[in-house]
């Protein structure tokens, strides 16, 4: 069985992961307002020697990463070692808002600096792109 990922613009495996992806996506283009073409899936990027993909990547309008979206089966709980894969993440990326869903839960944050460091603020939801855009 197969989906269609808009942003690979084909029909992907319909994993347990990747019905959560396809979900979010929706979420992020119909209840904030992400553009579709502003958004991409299964993003690579390098962090060292390494080779890693975000499950989801959100740009603002001069393509720079605005925010990363770790997706996990339904049944994987949302752990602090899911978090810190994000934050891993972020050290390349660079990103404002981070999520970390599984389907049934969701946790959006936001980083802001404090004394020259990272932190990441939990959010209750995630403000509207335009927003988003204009908070860089």
């Amino acid at each position: 069985m197969t989906i269609w990922d808009p942003l690979r613009r084909k029909h992907v495996a319909l994993t347990p992961e990747e019905r959560v992806r396809q979900w979010f996506i929706g979420r992020l283009a119909e209840d904030i307002g992400v553009p579709l073409h502003m958004m991409m899936s299964e993003a690579g990027f390098r962090l060292g020697d390494k080779q890693f993909r975000a499950d989801i990547l959100v740009y603002d309008r001069q393509a720079r990463p605005l925010m990363v979206v770790e997706c996990k089966r339904p049944e994987v709980q949302l752990t602090q070692e899911v978090l810190e894969q994000a934050v891993r993440y972020n050290m390349v990326l660079n990103v404002r808002y981070m999520a970390i869903t599984n389907g049934s839960g969701t946790f959006i944050f936001r980083q802001t600096e404090k004394d020259g460091c990272r932190q990441y603020v939990p959010v209750s939801t995630l403000p509207v792109y335009t927003e988003m855009i204009c908070q860089q």
